[in-house]
């Protein structure tokens, strides 16, 4: 995989939130960098990212907006998940003290051999499993 940038689930949802326009300009940057294949990202992220919209946008994404927005995003490289990158989630947990899906988005861009995540809700700056936290919002 050529990217070696990862985005985290925060800046999806960001780049589709009217609610704050600065952040979302932002994340729309990055968005556009994913689609044209410099920024990878993982299922649980696209997961994720519609679970927020259906969930905890008001008014919650239609269906339909979600199928056009995942054809949209298809074109973003998908680092696979696979047992070994679950494995490195538990021990992203027991190593830095995050959340095990937090863990997960370590491992997959870790997997990816990405060397930046993309994240408002990671430590900026810090660096989990050579891959440095970068908050674009800052």
């Amino acid at each position: 995989m050529s990217a070696l940038e990862f985005l985290d689930t925060n800046i999806l949802v960001y780049a589709y939130d009217r609610s704050e326009p600065r952040k979302q300009q932002i994340a729309q940057g990055l968005v556009r960098r994913a689609v044209a294949g410099e920024i990878a990202a993982s299922s649980q992220v696209l997961g994720e990212f519609v679970a927020t919209l259906l969930h905890k946008l008001s008014p919650p994404a239609t269906p339909e907006d979600l199928t056009a927005l995942l054809d949209a995003l298809g074109p973003i490289k998908l680092v696979p998940i696979d047992g070994h990158v679950v494995l490195r989630a538990v021990q992203a947990r027991a190593q830095y003290g995050v959340y095990f899906y937090d863990g997960m988005i370590l491992a997959t861009a870790e997997r990816g051999g990405c060397q930046r995540i993309w994240s408002e809700d990671l430590n900026a700056g810090q660096q989990y499993f050579g891959c440095v936290v970068e908050n674009p919002f800052v």
